[in-house]
């Protein structure tokens, strides 16, 4: 996907089946969308190079069913991204404090990529908040996912970038469409035309202001140096709700790093030829996945399925 410099959109987009809304949590705003208005209720939080528009192909799907939320987390998309913490576990306060500003009551938690240390710990520290805890194409420091960073061996540059202060505004600023278009989605992509320049050209837009890249670069430090307080959490306080990996483009990693983890059955899902981008490369397979096991963990069944 070749993605030419264009001039810079700043009108947000959107879906029909969704309302947005802001909310001044924990010290910042909040964005996020809601669809749905029956069932039980699913927290969708996007990885990078993401924002809530990331889920804007599967929100329908799940709405039929249940009430969805789709957050910006904070520093990402229009939630707020002044002078502030960004590591992961301020977001997981984050995560808890809107699902009770919304009363929303205990909730199916849907993460993916580098969102996946924030959605655990709120997972972990708020077991009340929580009916299921899925993850897709995610990792968890202490669990493997420091080695992606490893350029050594085989492991991404980027993150290196984006964890480094100051560096991001330094090479990224004015070039986030082509960074994003260019690279970022092409690089991890794996069904042509998934993402299109509609999609691109959304993401760069809040990318692309001010201080664009201060969410993003916040959970990439917190990446590399919280692997001590991911393991201790999970082994203090694990999970009892069911747990679901949706493997993609990284294989089997994310029923790697849960099955580690969490210390209890894992479902698992592989999703067949889609890239690392599930939910905007293959929404209707995702919903297949996801759909029957939101049932299941709403009206619990003897044992836990496992399926490959």
């Amino acid at each position: 996907m070749s993605t030419p410099a264009t001039a810079p959109i700043t009108t947000p987009a959107s879906i029909p089946e969704v309302s947005h809304h802001d909310a001044d949590l924990n010290g910042t705003k909040i964005h996020y969308v809601q669809a749905g208005t029956t069932g039980s209720a699913v927290l969708l939080v996007h990885g990078f190079p993401e924002t809530w528009w990331a889920f804007h192909r599967l929100i329908p799907l799940l709405a039929e069913h249940h009430r969805v939320i789709a957050v910006d987390l904070r520093g990402f998309g229009d939630s707020g991204n002044g002078p502030g913490d960004y590591d992961s576990a301020t977001s997981a306060q984050d995560l808890h404090a809107l699902v009770d500003h919304l009363g929303l009551g205990a909730v199916h938690v849907v993460g993916q990529d580098i969102s996946g240390a924030a959605v655990f710990r709120f997972a972990s520290s708020h077991p009340a908040d929580v009916l299921s805890f899925t993850a897709i194409e995610m990792g968890l420091a202490g669990f493997g996912l420091e080695g992606l960073a490893d350029v050594t061996h085989g492991g991404s540059w980027h993150i290196g970038v984006l964890a480094a202060p100051g560096i991001p505004e330094m090479l990224l600023a004015g070039r986030e469409r082509e960074f994003l278009g260019n690279f970022a989605f092409p690089a991890m992509m794996a069904v042509p035309g998934s993402v299109t320049d509609a999609d691109v050209s959304e993401f760069a837009r809040t990318y692309s202001r001010p201080a664009g890249f201060r969410g993003a670069s916040g959970l990439y430090r917190s990446m590399l140096s919280e692997g001590a307080d991911i393991t201790a959490l999970a082994a203090a306080h694990p999970l009892a709700v069911p747990v679901l990996a949706v493997g993609a483009g990284g294989g089997a990693f994310t029923e790697a790093t849960l099955s580690a983890a969490v210390g209890s059955s894992v479902r698992s899902v592989q999703l067949q030829g889609v890239g690392h981008y599930a939910a905007l490369e293959a929404p209707e397979k995702v919903a297949a996945a996801l759909l029957p096991f939101f049932h299941d963990a709403d009206a619990p069944v003897a044992g836990v399925v496992s399926e490959h």
